[in-house]
C-alpha cells in the first residue's frame, strides 16, 4: 500500500463561498483572462478560472473535497490497498502476486499490529522480497495516516473474514509454557525454522526467506494460524509452503508457539493449579500406577519392573523419592508429556492423554506423595556404586572436540557465580540441579536415590578437575544419554555458563 492521503488536516478556515462564485452570465468571466502572451478567448478564458478557482478551494480547504471518501475505508482498500493486494476470489501462488493476498485479513491479522504496520511503526516482513523469485531487497511499505489506518483496520475486520477459520480452532487460555516448548521442536523438527526466523537467546535464527515469527503472536490470529497450518496450500497454493506432518496435538503445540512469539508477559496456563489438583482420588491413582507405571517402576516402586532389564538408563526407583519435596510443576509435565517433555530419556512414555488427562495426573500425583517417601536406601539396580563417591567412575559420552575446547566466556565475578547458584538451587528449568545433585552438589538430592547411574558428585576434585568448561556447557545443554541427566535446552548459554562457575565452586 503506497501513501494516499496527506496529513490530517485538523480545522478549515471559513469564507464566504458567494465570493467564489463564477457563473456563466457573471460579468467578472471576462477579466478572468489569464495573460500568457496570447489572446484567450472569453470560453477558454472562463474554463482556465473556474480551474484555477477550485484549485485554491481544494487548496485552502481539502475536507471539502475528501470529507466523504478520505477515511472510508472500502474506498481506500480499493483505490490505494488493491493496487497490489487481491481483496476477492480464490488464494493464489506468489508467483502470480505483487503482494500477498487479503480477501482474509480480518481472520487473519490483530487490530493492533495491523494499525502499527499501515501507519509504519513495524519494521519489514521480509527480510528478502515478497517475491524473491525477481529480487532479494525487500520493498518498503509506505504508511498512511492513523485516520485512514483505523478505517482501513474497520474494513478489513467487517469485510475480509474467511469462514474457513473457526473462532474456537484453538483455546489459548489453556496452553501452557511445556506447551510451547514442544512447539518450538516441532518447529524445527519439522522445517518451519528453514524459512522463517525466530529468537532464541536473545539471537536470530531462522531462513530469512519468508515472513519473520519476531512478533507473531502480535502480529496473527491464533484461530487463523492453527486454520493456515492446517494446510498452507488452501491459501496460497504453488507458492513454496510446506505441509507438515503432525498429529492434532502437534498442530496446536506449534500454533500456540507461533502465537506466543514476541508476547513476553503471555500468560502460561498451569494446568497443576487447575480444579482437579483440589480433589484427587488416590485410590484412582493407585490403579492408575499398578496398570501403567509399575511396567518399568515396579509394583512397590523399586524400579524392578518387567522392562526395567531391557532399559539404559534404568526406572526411577520411586521407593527411593520423597515425592513431597518434588517441585509439583516437574511431577506433571514428566507424567503428562513424558521422559523427552522435560529433557530425559524417551523412554517414558507421555501418559497424559492416556490416563484421564489433569484428574489422571493429579490421582497418580496424591498417590505417589501418600505412598513414597524417600529413605537412606539408595539405588543399585544394575550395581552401580551409590552417591557422594569419590572418585566416581563414569561412561559419559565425550562431547565433541569443538566443545570440549571451549572455555567460559564469562568472568568468575561474584556476580555471575550468584546467578548460578540461583540456578543451580532454585531456576533451572525444567528442574533445580540440587533436586538430583543435592544441596552440596554431592549427589545426594531428593531424586539422587532414584537415579541409576547416580548424580554426579560436584564436589570431588579428583573426578571434576578432569572435566571440561566445553564438557560441562554441552551435558547441561544436551543432556547425557543413557544416565539422569536431562537435558536444559531452554536455558541461554551465559546461564549455563553462569551455571558452570557456581558449580566449580562446590569442588572440595
Amino acid at each position: 500500500m503506497g501513501h494516499f492521503f496527506s496529513e490530517d488536516v485538523e480545522e478549515c478556515h471559513t469564507f464566504d463561498p458567494t465570493i467564489m462564485m463564477v457563473t456563466k452570465n457573471s460579468p467578472a468571466k471576462e477579466g478572468l483572462m489569464l495573460n500568457t502572451g496570447n489572446q484567450m478567448t472569453p470560453h477558454r478564458a472562463w474554463n482556465t478560472s473556474r480551474m484555477v478557482l477550485i484549485i485554491v478551494v481544494l487548496l485552502y480547504c481539502p475536507s471539502l473535497s475528501w470529507a466523504d471518501s478520505k477515511y472510508d475505508g472500502e474506498t481506500l482498500v480499493n483505490n490505494l490497498c488493491s493496487t497490489c493486494h487481491k481483496f476477492t476470489g480464490e488464494g493464489e501462488s506468489r508467483f502470480n502476486l505483487k503482494a500477498p493476498d487479503l480477501m482474509w485479513g480480518g481472520s487473519k491479522f490483530q487490530r493492533p499490529w495491523l494499525m502499527d504496520w499501515l501507519t509504519g511503526k513495524i519494521p519489514m516482513l521480509y527480510a528478502k522480497s515478497y517475491r524473491w523469485d525477481r529480487s532479494q531487497t525487500p520493498e518498503k511499505h509506505t504508511a498512511v495516516t492513523q485516520k485512514e489506518a483505523e478505517a482501513i483496520a474497520d474494513y478489513f475486520e467487517s469485510h475480509l473474514q474467511d469462514s474457513r477459520v473457526k473462532s474456537n480452532a484453538i483455546d489459548m487460555s489453556t496452553f501452557s509454557i511445556q506447551e510451547a516448548k514442544l512447539g518450538e521442536e516441532i518447529f524445527t523438527q519439522h522445517s518451519c525454522i528453514g524459512c522463517h526466523q525466530i529468537i532464541v537467546d536473545g539471537k536470530k535464527i531462522g531462513g530469512p526467506q519468508s515472513t519473520t515469527f519476531f512478533d507473531s503472536g502480535k502480529r496473527l490470529k491464533a484461530n487463523w494460524i492453527h486454520r493456515f497450518n492446517s494446510s498452507p496450500p488452501d491459501f496460497v497454493p504453488h507458492s513454496g509452503e510446506f505441509v507438515g506432518d503432525v498429529s492434532e496435538l502437534g498442530l496446536r503445540y506449534v500454533t500456540g508457539f507461533i502465537a506466543t512469539r514476541g508476547i513476553e508477559d503471555f500468560p502460561y496456563y498451569e494446568p497443576w493449579k487447575s480444579t482437579e489438583f483440589n480433589n484427587p482420588n488416590r485410590k484412582n491413582g493407585a490403579k492408575i500406577y499398578q496398570e501403567y507405571c509399575a511396567q518399568c517402576h515396579g509394583a512397590d516402586g523399586k524400579g524392578d519392573g518387567p522392562a526395567a532389564s531391557g532399559l539404559v538408563p534404568k526406572p526411577a526407583v520411586h521407593a527411593n523419592i520423597p515425592f513431597e519435596k518434588i517441585p509439583l510443576d516437574y511431577l506433571y509435565n514428566v507424567i503428562y508429556y513424558g521422559g523427552k517433555g522435560v529433557g530425559k530419556s524417551s523412554l517414558m512414555p507421555y501418559w497424559g492423554l492416556t490416563i484421564g488427562g489433569n484428574q489422571g495426573v493429579a490421582d497418580v500425583i496424591a498417590y505417589l506423595k501418600t505412598t513414597f517417601k524417600g529413605g537412606p536406601q539408595v539405588a543399585t539396580t544394575g550395581g552401580s556404586k551409590a552417591s557422594g563417591v569419590c572418585p566416581q567412575p563414569r561412561n559419559t559420552k565425550r562431547a565433541p572436540g569443538t566443545f570440549r575446547k571451549m572455555t567460559n566466556p564469562l568472568e568468575a565475578s561474584q556476580e555471575h557465580i550468584k546467578a548460578g547458584k540461583t540456578l543451580f538451587h532454585e531456576t533451572a528449568m525444567p528442574l533445580a540441579c540440587k533436586q538430583c545433585h543435592g544441596e552440596k552438589g554431592d549427589g545426594h538430592g531428593p531424586m539422587g536415590g532414584a537415579l541409576n547411574p547416580h548424580p554426579r558428585n560436584f564436589t570431588c576434585g579428583e573426578t571434576m578437575q578432569d572435566i571440561s568448561d566445553g564438557q560441562m556447557f554441552w551435558i547441561i545443554k544436551k543432556g547425557s544419554p543413557g544416565t539422569g541427566m536431562m537435558a536444559f535446552s531452554g536455558m541461554s548459554d551465559n546461564q549455563i555458563w553462569q551455571l558452570i562457575h557456581y558449580i566449580r565452586t562446590l569442588v572440595k
